[in-house]
Order: structure tokens, then C-alpha cells, then sequence
């Protein structure tokens, strides 16, 4: 199977080849990735995707109720890892995010089912033949983040 072009060193070779495009039902990994996105903003994924071990570690495996806790102390913390990107703005919004997310899934059960919402339970199929032809956004996506907005997550990151 052919990579896409941004694909050709580790770690972003494993993230194509086993992650992108793949399906995500899972609420844990759902936060995650939308977490690591926002710390994205302003860098490249292959940064990210390199420090994504030391970010787990950092905010205990992605687990929005305890991030949802973080106080001072955990913050001050944060900004003191070499290991994340040590951007107080970040860091703010990933704990605000938390608590959208936990709002989300006490709404809706599942923060999947919500994303899923936004395309009709089922992934979306697409046939593009070049990277030019995919779209930053779509309508799905633009509904999505005005969802999000609506419902206080923080856009600091994006």
C-alpha cells in the first residue's frame, strides 16, 4: 500500500500505517487524539507524534476526569516537562477540554457516539488520488467545531 508523501520517517510511518484512517470508537483515544491536535497548533505532527509517549505520561494516559482535577501545582508541573510542549495556554486548554469532554459523554453516554453524529455513525469514504485534493475542511468539520465551541471547548489550541 502506498504511504502518503507526508509519511517517511519514524515515528509517522507507524502513526500512517496503523492509525490514520482507521476508525476510532473508543473515548479514551478519541480525547487523546483531539489533545495531541491542539498541542499540534503551530508545529509539525512529527513533533508531536514524538513527544506522544512523554504526553501519556504527563497527563496520566489521557484520562479526562483526573485532567479535569488539575490544579496549580499540576500546571506548574506540566510547564516544567521537557517532555510536552510547555505552552501555559496549552496546557490551560487541554484541562478545559477535559471537562467538555466529561460534559459530552455525561450528555451523551459516549463522546464517540457524539463525534460520530457529525457523519452519521459511519466513517466517511473518500477516493482522493492526491494530497492536493483533500480538503482542509468540510462541512461535517465545520459543524463539529462549532459544536465544540458552543459547548466550551477551548479553541486556544487549534
Amino acid at each position: 500500500m502506498p504511504r502518503c508523501p507526508w509519511a517517511t520517517t519514524e515515528p509517522a510511518i507507524a502513526y500512517h500505517d496503523e492509525e490514520w484512517g482507521v476508525p476510532v470508537h473508543d473515548d479514551r483515544t478519541l480525547f487523546e487524539f483531539l489533545i495531541l491536535e491542539g498541542a499540534q497548533a503551530g508545529l509539525s505532527w512529527i513533533t508531536i507524534l514524538k513527544k506522544r509517549e512523554n504526553y501519556r505520561k504527563a497527563f496520566d494516559q489521557f484520562r479526562a476526569a483526573k485532567i479535569a482535577r488539575y490544579g496549580a501545582r499540576d500546571v506548574k508541573r506540566l510547564l516544567a516537562d521537557a517532555g510536552i510542549v510547555r505552552n501555559r495556554l496549552k496546557i490551560a486548554a487541554t484541562i478545559q477540554n477535559a471537562k467538555a469532554f466529561l460534559a459530552v459523554q455525561e450528555e451523551r453516554g459516549s463522546f464517540a457516539v457524539y463525534l460520530w453524529s457529525f457523519v452519521g455513525g459511519k466513517p466517511k469514504q473518500n477516493r482522493w488520488r492526491r494530497m492536493a485534493q483533500v480538503p482542509a475542511r468540510t462541512a461535517e468539520s465545520d459543524a463539529m467545531s462549532r459544536e465544540l465551541l458552543r459547548r466550551a471547548w477551548s479553541t486556544i489550541t487549534w
